[in-house]
This record gives C-alpha cells, structure tokens and sequence, in this order.
C-alpha cells in the first residue's frame, strides 16, 4: 500500500475541506476511498465534486465496503468516539476531528478499545500542533530555557461568531446537539496547546456566562483559573462575541518569558540570572539602576521570532502526518489517546461554572454527565437552561 484510502464521514464544511485538500493532490499519500453523508444533498455534492469516489448514506455500510481502510469523523461532537470504536473494531484506522467527544466518559471508552489495537493508528486532528511557532514555544519550554513555569495567561477572544453562525444549524450551540458552545467548538485547539505545552492543572475555577451576547443556551463566554498545585497559576478567558477579538499567550517561568501575539509572533526572554538568585543577591542600589531603565539589556537577552500561516496547511500535515504512520510507523503529531486531556478540561471548566466551585481534577465523571445530561433534558423540553 503506498497510499491510505480515506472514508471522509460527513461532507460538510470541514469534511468538504479535507477531501479538497486530497483532490488537489496536497497530501501525497492519501486519496479518497468514499465519502458518507445522511443528507441527500450532500450525494449531488459528491457526485459533481469528487466524481467517480463512492457514496455512502451509512457509515457502517462504508467501513465494511473495503473502499477504505482509514475514516476522518466531520460529524457533530458526540458522535467522534462512537463512529471511530465503530471503524477500529473493523481493523479501520480511526482520525477523529477535535474534541474527541463531549464527556470524559466516552473519550475513555474509545481510547481504552484503542488501546487494545496498537497495530491500527488512532489520531486526532490537532491541528495546531503542527504550527511550527507552537512547536518552538513547547521546545522552550521542555528545554527549560525559562525554567518552572510560574504563570500561564491567554486571552484567546478572536473567535467571533456571528448569531446568523449559530441559525445555520439546529445542532449548533446545544447542550443535546454539541454539547457546549465556545470551549467545545472554538477554543479546543488553545486548550489542547495550553496543556501539551504546560501540563494539566490540579484545580480549575471558572466562571462562564451562557447565551451572555448570542441567542443560544450554551456558553459564549469563559474565564477559568487554573491551579496549577505548586503555587503556579494561569488565566484562560474565550468568547465569542468579540468582533475585536484579542489572542496574546503569557508563559512566565522563572528563568524567562514567553509572549506569543496573534499566533504570529513569539517574544522570549531569557534571564541571564534565574530570578531566584537576582532575589536573593541585588542589592537597593542594584534595584534602583533596574527600576531606572539602566538593567533590562544586562539581565536578559530578547529573541523575536514571526511565522507565517497559510491556512489549511497545518491541516494537510495532520492528515499527511495520519498517512505516514499508517504507513511507515511515522510518530504521530496527536495521538488520540491525547484527546482525552483536552476534554476533561473544557468538561472541567463547565463542572465549575455549574456548580459554581472550584473543581479538581481528575474530575467526578458521574457528577459531569448528570449535570450535562439534565442541561440536554430540559433543552429537549423547550425549558430554559
């Protein structure tokens, strides 16, 4: 096999980007094996855009078709783990689309069948991951160059959405339908990063304000703190409703500072001295020459780095980095057992807001889908949540 035949399971926006990006030749070791869609719309779709790649109605149908041996999950939340058990059962490599579910409970599930199938690859599309800028702040950070992290703070507002966004779909923005709004839609990919570069907190407080400035139930509206355990803390606030939207990331440790600006540009300082040892060593005089703009050139030394970003490149590299371990054993950028971390984080943040406490983690699975499980009751019911 020189090429994996992928089975794109929903052609929606999404789905129809990735079978573009394998049509136009962009992933070198991928071609379209079939595309699945419900909607008989999306059949015409299919057969005007991609002639000749078979249509399925019924995903189960596709996966024993033999047209693929590799699925991509582009369909609404709850159903990414249900839809990958069902491919990986079938010995058909699984890349599901981000988040990995809706509730710690099903990511669980999918990740300890995976597990007992390591010669299938199982992936998620974390795209950001790829970003070479990110790439180079978790080097940073894994080669200690500015030391234990002390505070961690991204703003993160850029995902504006319109309410016109949220009528396209009945399944958008929904407790039954999504399972959440802005931390699961948006800002899955920020805080999959935080995490993979920063590690887990120990405890999270959020305060979250739902249907604040659109006409939906779910949350359009987040700041969270984080606990770190060790005195470090961190600040995460989202949205959707900023049409001026701001995305700055703060890492400050004790041996430096990392600042990244609109996941273009990433500043780095780097403290000649850990600051520790400035503490404990300087004397007033000292402090004053600092205070009076005479040190900061004498006690750090400033990198400036900028990265461009074409879109639907880091996408093309997932799916081209899914191929390549399918294929050759290539190390996978996001394994699916990642997606897990991710998940219990944003299910965190909604605990939190919720019960109106701060939350630690592991988080109360049980307690989590009750909670969200009432939400997706009383919504069916036309109640106010």
């Amino acid at each position: 096999m020189t090429k994996v035949k992928l089975g794109i399971i929903g052609l929606g926006q999404q789905g129809g980007a990735y079978a573009n990006f394998i049509k136009e030749g962009r992933i070198s070791n991928m071609e379209i094996g079939a595309i699945c869609d419900n909607d008989p719309e999306k059949k015409e779709r299919a057969e005007t855009e991609f002639p000749g790649v078979p249509f399925y109605d019924d995903y189960i149908d596709m996966l024993e078709s033999g047209d693929v041996n590799a699925i991509v999950t582009c369909v609404p939340h709850y159903l990414h783990p249900e839809m990958g058990m069902e491919s990986l059962k079938r010995d058909v490599h699984a890349l599901l689309e981000k988040p990995a579910g809706v509730y710690t409970k099903q990511v669980k599930e999918i990740n300890e069948f995976a597990a007992t199938k390591p010669e299938l690859t199982y992936a998620i599309m974390f795209n950001q991951r790829t970003n070479e800028l990110y790439q180079k702040v978790k080097e940073i950070i894994d080669n200690d160059e500015i030391g234990a992290i002390r505070r961690t703070n991204w703003i993160i507002t850029t995902w504006w959405r319109p309410q016109g966004y949220y009528d396209a779909g009945s399944w958008r923005a929904t407790w039954d339908g999504e399972g959440g709004g802005v931390l699961v839609n948006q800002a899955p990919h920020q805080i999959d990063l935080l995490q993979w570069m920063c590690g887990m907190p120990e405890k999270v407080y959020t305060k979250a304000q739902y249907g604040y400035q659109r006409n939906i139930p779910v949350e359009d509206d987040v700041t969270t703190v984080f606990d770190y355990g060790n005195g470090a803390t961190g600040v995460f606030i989202t949205c959707t409703h900023d049409v001026m939207g701001t995305d700055r990331l703060e890492i400050h440790g004790d041996k430096g500072k990392i600042v990244v600006d609109d996941s273009k540009k990433v500043s780095i300082k780097r403290l000649n001295t850990p600051e520790k040892e400035m503490s404990d060593n300087m004397d007033m005089q000292d402090v004053m020459k600092l205070f009076q703009g005479e040190g900061p050139g004498s006690i750090f030394e400033e990198e400036v780095l900028e990265f461009e970003s074409v879109w639907g490149g880091q996408h093309v590299a997932v799916l081209e980095n899914f191929a390549a371990n399918i294929l050759d054993g290539t190390p996978l950028v996001a394994p699916g057992s990642d997606g897990i971390k991710g998940v219990e984080l944003a299910n965190a943040m909604h605990l939190s807001s919720w019960l109106k406490e701060e939350v630690a983690l592991p988080i109360d699975e049980d307690k989590y889908l009750e909670e969200l499980n009432k939400r997706r009751e009383q919504e069916r019911q036309g109640l106010k949540v």
